[in-house]
């Protein structure tokens, strides 16, 4: 079974949402016969790349709220945040332009490091002092944490054509999913959880999702006897 996850590295609820998503599914009795597929979404994609500003400011300006209801919001967060163990800075954090992470989100997943990548992302703008924005070689630092090659990921940074269209794609699909907002889950192209639910929810989206897969059906045979291999050994022909 596929779970595709469409998230923003600016999406604290993103963060919050993978945590309780990885509680569900750590319990889950087929979790080795699920695979997560993290996709691209952006909040702020007309931001330009150098257009960095503190976290407190771009939600006043765009929610229309105080600074001191901002505030209250972040010191929220942590609270949630805290509650899945996961460090949250609630003061001092920045907020920029996510398209080249999602950029090396693609190669990363190419190179089998996609889930190792976004974690290391989450933690970086989340918990951690250093800006995740602005700086081509932070992120390097990053990919180079999560097993990927500094010189190959330092090249993808520096081409803005890399992974482009993967980005564009997964974006447009996430329209073509009714998806305005993130964390969006989608399991097996057939249920959708939208936003950072409890782990419970998860939990019953899952086992949802797994027991109602269809049947594999068999196309009729039309050799019995065709040569096949099993438990105890394959057919040899016999001369």
């Amino acid at each position: 079974m596929r779970v595709e996850i469409w998230s923003d590295i600016a999406c604290p609820w993103c963060y919050v949402g993978k945590a309780r998503f990885e509680k569900a599914l750590d319990a889950f009795p087929h979790r080795d016969e699920v695979e997560v597929v993290h996709r691209s979404f952006e909040l702020d994609p007309n931001r330009a790349k150098g257009d960095i500003q503190p976290v407190l400011k771009m939600l006043t300006k765009k929610y229309g709220m105080s600074e001191a209801q901002a505030q209250a919001g972040e010191e929220n967060l942590g609270t949630q945040a805290a509650a899945e163990g996961l460090e949250y800075r609630t003061r001092d954090r920045d907020h920029g332009n996510t398209f080249d992470m999602h950029r090396l989100l693609h190669f990363a997943k190419a190179q089998g490091r996609q889930d190792e990548l976004i974690g290391a992302l989450y933690r970086a703008n989340f918990a951690e002092e250093r800006s995740v924005f602005g700086d081509d070689e932070r992120l390097v630092e990053l990919a180079v944490t999560a097993g990927l090659d500094k010189d190959a990921a330092r090249e993808v940074l520096t081409d803005p054509a890399a992974y482009a269209d993967d980005v564009r794609a997964d974006e447009r699909e996430a329209a073509e999913l009714g998806a305005n907002g993130v964390p969006f889950f989608v399991l097996d192209r057939k249920y959708g959880v939208s936003g950072a639910q409890p782990a419970e929810v998860f939990a019953q989206a899952l086992t949802q999702a797994w027991g109602e897969r269809p049947p594999l059906k068999l196309i009729q045979q039309t050799d019995a006897d065709a040569e096949a291999c099993g438990p105890d050994g394959c057919a040899v022909p016999q001369g």
